[in-house]
């Protein structure tokens, strides 16, 4: 690098030094320019943010506090559920045997696990966790999940006619949904029904060539 090259670079190190300096010299003058209510006005700002968002934070750690204490035993509920399916099963595999069937044990056997099964849902019940209904009511997909569809004239398409598995609620959130079986129209008569409105459709045409 020759003498005049480094003289150059100098001179240009040394203007770009007075602007930075004189960036500066103008960004203190605007503080200094800023009068006691400007100054007052921002800080009033900060502080309103800042209490906007410890605000925010509070009922954030609120309802994260409600929650852990209304639903902190959501997994433990579904999971104690199991014991009241085993109930169930073990009465119905109970009733089921040939041999037992019509016995004064057996009548005394179920009994107790009656017992025992209502126990288990006055408990449930006092810790807010309600049986769903479901055997009646119309198919629900927000509480109930169908599993199987069962032909039956005599109620409304979409009724449920058939509990396979109780579902429960807690409080206000979903436990597990009810599995059961719904209402729906048998196929016969839906075919009598299309073949009597063709018959209908016939003869009105028949009709209005006459």
């Amino acid at each position: 690098m020759t003498k005049e090259e480094m003289q150059d670079n100098k001179d240009l190190n040394e203007e770009n030094s007075e602007i930075t300096n004189s960036d500066e010299e103008q960004k203190s003058n605007k503080k200094e320019k800023l009068n006691p209510e400007d100054k007052i006005k921002s800080l009033e700002d900060k502080v309103a943010r800042t209490l906007a968002e410890m605000e925010n934070q509070r009922r954030r750690y609120e309802k994260e506090k409600e929650d852990a204490f209304e639903y902190g035993g959501f997994s433990f509920a579904r999971e104690a559920l199991n014991l009241l399916d085993n109930l169930e099963r073990s009465k119905q595999s109970l009733e089921n045997d040939s041999i037992l069937k019509n016995t004064d044990a057996l009548k005394r056997i179920t009994e107790h696990l009656d017992i025992i099964y209502n126990d288990m849902i006055s408990i449930l019940k006092k810790n807010n966790i309600e049986l769903i209904k479901s055997i009646g009511e119309k198919l629900d997909p927000n509480l109930h999940q169908a599993m199987m569809e069962i032909e039956d004239d005599s109620k409304e398409a979409g009724t449920i006619i058939q509990e396979i598995q109780k579902g429960f609620l807690m409080k206000d959130r979903l436990l597990r949904p009810s599995l059961v079986g719904v209402c729906k129209k048998s196929t016969k008569k839906n075919d009598n029904k299309e073949k009597e409105d063709e018959k209908d459709e016939q003869n009105q045409e028949k009709s209005n060539e006459n």
